[in-house]
C-alpha cells in the first residue's frame, strides 16, 4: 500500500474526547493512505475507532473531540485539518462523500427523499432543479429502489431500513466524488441487495476511478470487496496488508479472532409441548397512500397479507426476507405498535379482548429490541436510566437495587458497568444495540421480539449476543420471534424459519429443512446470494 502521490494520506492521527470526569483517547496514532481506484477496508469491532477516524477526515467530529496537533490528513496534497469550515464544505459531499451507518438519523424526516438527494446535487453543481431531479431518479434506478418515480416524493419514515440505506448511497454518489467513505453501508441490507450494491459500487468505481474507504465489521464483505485491509483494535492499528495476506496469513491474535468469529449452525432443541406463548392468526397490515376528497381510500399498500404463526415457550421462530418484505411491519403489528387486522393471542387470551389494565401488565411479558438503537434510546437519559426504566415502572426495587441489576445486564452484553452514567451518543452503533438488548432482557419477559438485533454488531459480538440470548432462553423458557436479513444469524438461532416476500409467507419449516432443502426459488436465491458473499475470494 505505497504510492508516490496518494489521494488521501492519514499520518499519526490521534483523537480524544473530553468527558465530564476523564479524557478518552479513541484513536491512537494511526496512519494509512488511499490511492485512486483503491478500496481500503477499516476493520474492527464496534468501539475500535473506525467511525471516529472517518469522521475526522470529513471534519464531522463532535464539539468535545480534539485532534492531536501532530496529526495530519492530506487530500490531494492539501491539509484538511488546516482548512476553514467554508473550504471544507466545498470538499465535503462533493470531492469526498460519505455513506453513514444509520440512515434513519442521517436523513431529514421533514423532507421527501428526492428533494434531499437533489439538494446535494444543486449545492455543489450549477444545475437546475429539474435537472437535479432527473439525476436523482437515475440514481434511484441505479441503486434499485422500488418504484422510484413515486418514491421521489415519499418521506424517510415510509421506507424500510434497507431502502433508506440505498437512498443514502444514491446521495453519496450524486456528485461523482474522488473518495467515497462508506461507514457500514451494507449493515441494513439483505444478502441479495448487499451483493447488488457492492457490485454497483465496484462498477461505479471502475468507471470513475473513485477510491473507497470501506468501514465495516463484516469480514465476508471485506473479502469480497476490498483490495487492502487495516485492522483496528481499541483505537490502534494492529495489522495492515492486502486482502489475501490478511485472510490467509493473519499475524495478530486479534485478526485471527475476528476471522474465526462466525455464527455456528443451531442444533434445534426439544421445544416445550406447553401451549403457545404467542399466536397470530391472519394478520394483515395496509398503508393508505392516497385518499379522495371524501376521505375514502383510493390507493393503498398491502404490507402484510394474512400471516399466521405461533411461538412456544423456549422456541425461536426466525423471520427472514429482503428489505421491504414486511418482516418488521409484521413484528410491529404483533407488538400492537401499528394498526392491523386479525387475531393476536398471548398465552391463549386474545389481546384485542383484554382490558386496558391487562394490556398494561402484558407489557412486562412482551418486550422488543428495535432495529435502530439510536432512535429507540432516549438521548436525554443515561444508560442506567434507560436500562432500569422497565424496573422503575413494573417493580418495587430501590434505586440502588435497580442500578445493580443494570450493571449486571451491561456485563452480560459485554459492556463495562462503569459506563452506566454515560449517554447514548457516547457509544458506537454496536454498543447502542447491546444496550437495547440489555433493556429488553432486564425484565426477564416470557416473549421477546428481536427486530434485526445483531445488524449493527461485529461478528465476534454477534456470537456473544446469540449465545447470551440462547442461554437466557434456556434458563427462563422465553419465546423469541427473531427478525433478520442475515441468513447466517437466522440459521444460528432459529428452531423454525419463516421466509417472507412482498408481505406473504413463501416458505416455512425447521431451520434444517429451509437451509438444506429449500423448496421455493426465492429461498434458493437468498441462500445462493449468502454463499456468494461468504465464498468470494
Amino acid at each position: 500500500m505505497t504510492s508516490r502521490s496518494p489521494l488521501l494520506q492519514v499520518r499519526n492521527l490521534s483523537v480524544s474526547f473530553r468527558m465530564e470526569d476523564e479524557t478518552v483517547l479513541a484513536v491512537k496514532d494511526i496512519s494509512f493512505q488511499l490511492e485512486k481506484g483503491q478500496t481500503l477496508a477499516l476493520v474492527g469491532e464496534s468501539g475500535s475507532g473506525k467511525s471516529v477516524s472517518s469522521s475526522s477526515i470529513m471534519g464531522l467530529l463532535p464539539a468535545n473531540a480534539a485532534i492531536d496537533p501532530e496529526s495530519s490528513i492530506c487530500f490531494q496534497q492539501e491539509e484538511l485539518l488546516a482548512m476553514s469550515e467554508k473550504s471544507l464544505r466545498r470538499v465535503r459531499g462533493d470531492r469526498i462523500a460519505m455513506i453513514f451507518q444509520e440512515p434513519m438519523t442521517s436523513l431529514n424526516p421533514y423532507m421527501p427523499v428526492g428533494e434531499q438527494v437533489a439538494e446535494a446535487i444543486i449545492c455543489h453543481r450549477n444545475v437546475s432543479r429539474k435537472q437535479a431531479f432527473v439525476e436523482t431518479l437515475a440514481l434511484f434506478n441505479k441503486v434499485q429502489l422500488p418504484d422510484p418515480v413515486k418514491r421521489l416524493r415519499h418521506y424517510p419514515h415510509e421506507f424500510s431500513g434497507g431502502q433508506l440505506q440505498r437512498i443514502m448511497i444514491a446521495m453519496a454518489l450524486a456528485n461523482k466524488p474522488d473518495i467515497l467513505i462508506a461507514d457500514e453501508p451494507t449493515t441494513a441490507l439483505d444478502v441479495t441487495v448487499q451483493a447488488e450494491v457492492l457490485k454497483l459500487l465496484k462498477n461505479i468505481q471502475a468507471e470513475m476511478g473513485m477510491a473507497i474507504l470501506f468501514i465495516t465489521h463484516d469480514l465476508g464483505v471485506v473479502k469480497h470487496f476490498a483490495d487492502d485491509v487495516v485492522v483496528m483494535c481499541k483505537g490502534e492499528v494492529v495489522e495492515a496488508g492486502s486482502v489475501s495476506q490478511i485472510f490467509t496469513q493473519p499475524r495478530h491474535s486479534y485478526t485471527k479472532m475476528l476471522l474465526d468469529a462466525e455464527p455456528k449452525v443451531h442444533v434445534a432443541s426439544e421445544v416445550s409441548p406447553s401451549p403457545n406463548v404467542l399466536e397470530a392468526e391472519n394478520i394483515k397490515v395496509k398503508y393508505v397512500l392516497k385518499t379522495n376528497w371524501l376521505g375514502m381510500e383510493t390507493e393503498y399498500l398491502e404490507a402484510v397479507k394474512g400471516i399466521s404463526l405461533a411461538v412456544r415457550p423456549g422456541q425461536t421462530v426466525g423471520i427472514v426476507g429482503e428489505s421491504g418484505s414486511g418482516k418488521s411491519t409484521l413484528g410491529r403489528a404483533l407488538m400492537q405498535l401499528i394498526p392491523s387486522t386479525g387475531n393476536i393471542l398471548f398465552e391463549g387470551q386474545s389481546i384485542r379482548s383484554m382490558t386496558a389494565g391487562e394490556r398494561y401488565q402484558l407489557k412486562r411479558n412482551m418486550q422488543m429490541v428495535f432495529q435502530d438503537p439510536y432512535g429507540s434510546l432516549s438521548p436525554r437519559m443515561t444508560i442506567g436510566e434507560i436500562i432500569t426504566e422497565p424496573l422503575t415502572v413494573f417493580s418495587e426495587l430501590t434505586k440502588q437495587e435497580r442500578m445493580q441489576r443494570a450493571r449486571q445486564a451491561l456485563e452480560e452484553v459485554r459492556l463495562e458497568p462503569n459506563c452506566i452514567n454515560r449517554y447514548p451518543h457516547e457509544f458506537s452503533g454496536g454498543q447502542r444495540q447491546r444496550i437495547a438488548i440489555a433493556r429488553a432482557l432486564i425484565m426477564e419477559p416470557q416473549f421477546i421480539l428481536l427486530d434485526e438485533p445483531t445488524s449493527a454488531l461485529d461478528r465476534s459480538v454477534q456470537l456473544t449476543v446469540l449465545e447470551l440470548l440462547k442461554d437466557i432462553q434456556q434458563r427462563h423458557n422465553i419465546g423469541y420471534l427473531f427478525i433478520s436479513h442475515d441468513l447466517s444469524v437466522i440459521r444460528a438461532i432459529s428452531d423454525e424459519v419463516i421466509v417472507m416476500q412482498r408481505g406473504e409467507v413463501v416458505e416455512r419449516g425447521t431451520a434444517q429443512q429451509v437451509f438444506e432443502a429449500p423448496k421455493q426459488a426465492y429461498t434458493q436465491r437468498l441462500i445462493n446470494a449468502c454463499m456468494l458473499l461468504e465464498d468470494a475470494a
